[in-house]
């Protein structure tokens, strides 16, 4: 009985060492399959490495042209800081004190929270500023024509094929509902692709910025945006304010109330202090706290990160170039041996 035992145990012994040793010789040939496939990859690497070579040369070779072919963009821009008239200014006391009996007479003190460069950043984004702007300073050519800079004659050089320099006509080939002369709604759209205004959220700042081909006419577009859309609040305040005393004035003339004399006397007199400081400030909504200069490094293209790219890729062609035909080769001689 014992020697049964044994022998069967001996039995289950031999046939788990088979077991392993099949097993461990299986993983043996699946490794040296995936060590084979890895030599076969690397060999068609190998043998196809100056397809890859040559390939990403062109690649480098075209971009570095590419490169050399693009025009420097310049950026030119300011920090502002919205001025204490912007964000309520002495009339934020009078609004709590009256801003109800002032919203009753229909006049708005711009006290409170209103934030005035919050509203003069989204004008200055508006198609009714930007066009007016294009318009007033002539900024349609230099802005749609120009393709470049000739830094020793510093003066732009606009494209031939839209702009007769010659003649001053617009001779652009673009089809209908457009017209040889760009569109406001082109001339918006070509000027809000090279023009940023941006505020930071933790210290109000502003930054304005505008990317062009010729530093100095960035620098004196950026210069330019900002005195005009100080310009153009500032227009708005006196003229608001103005319509204000008017109205206050005529109340105060009909009402025989004592109380409500006194509060139209204190408006009408903050109302005046309004068109005196937009009067005599020029910078009323934004102090410009680092003024635009003409930028003597180019912000763009960059060249070196064009010309890496385009190695990254040749690369990559190259291989894919290289695997597709071994492919085409391989299939291409196992149907000739099949025939």
């Amino acid at each position: 009985m014992q020697k049964e035992i044994e022998q069967r145990l001996s039995n289950i012994e031999k046939a788990l060492g088979a077991q392993t040793s099949q097993s461990l010789g299986s993983e043996s040939r699946h490794y040296d399959e995936d060590e084979i496939d890895l030599l076969a990859l690397w060999n068609v690497v190998w043998q196809g490495k100056w397809i890859i070579i040559g390939i990403t040369f062109v690649f480098a070779l075209a971009s570095v042209f590419y490169a050399l072919s693009l025009p420097n963009i310049y950026r030119a821009q300011a920090l502002l800081a919205p001025s204490e008239e912007s964000q309520g200014g002495g009339l934020s006391a009078l609004a709590g004190q009256f801003g109800g009996l002032a919203s009753l007479a229909g006049v708005d003190l711009g006290g409170g929270s209103t934030d005035k460069s919050v509203i003069a950043i989204e004008l200055m984004k508006s198609r009714r500023f930007v066009n007016g702007f294009i318009h007033k300073h002539g900024l349609l050519v230099p802005l749609v024509a120009a393709k470049g800079w000739d830094r020793n004659a510093d003066r732009l050089i606009l494209d031939s094929e839209i702009f007769e320099e010659g003649s001053g006509k617009w001779v652009r080939d673009v089809s209908p509902p457009k017209t040889a002369k760009p569109s406001d709604w082109e001339a918006y759209k070509y000027f809000r692709e090279i023009f940023v205004v941006s505020q930071d959220k933790k210290t109000g700042l502003v930054t304005v910025s505008v990317e062009h081909f010729s530093p100095v006419t960035a620098q004196q577009w950026v210069s330019l945006l900002v005195s005009e859309i100080n310009m153009f609040m500032r227009s708005r305040e006196i003229t608001e304010a103005e319509k204000s005393i008017e109205f206050l004035t005529q109340e105060l003339k009909s009402t025989s109330v004592a109380d409500m004399r006194t509060v139209f006397s204190q408006l009408i007199e903050e109302q005046t202090k309004k068109v005196m400081l937009a009067s005599v400030r020029q910078e009323y909504t934004f102090t410009t706290i680092d003024p635009a200069v003409k930028p003597e490094e180019k912000d763009s293209p960059k060249r070196s990160l064009i010309v890496l790219l385009a190695l990254i890729l040749g690369g990559i062609v190259g291989l894919i170039t290289v695997f597709v035909r071994h492919m085409f080769f391989v299939n291409g001689s196992q149907n000739e041996s099949a025939e």
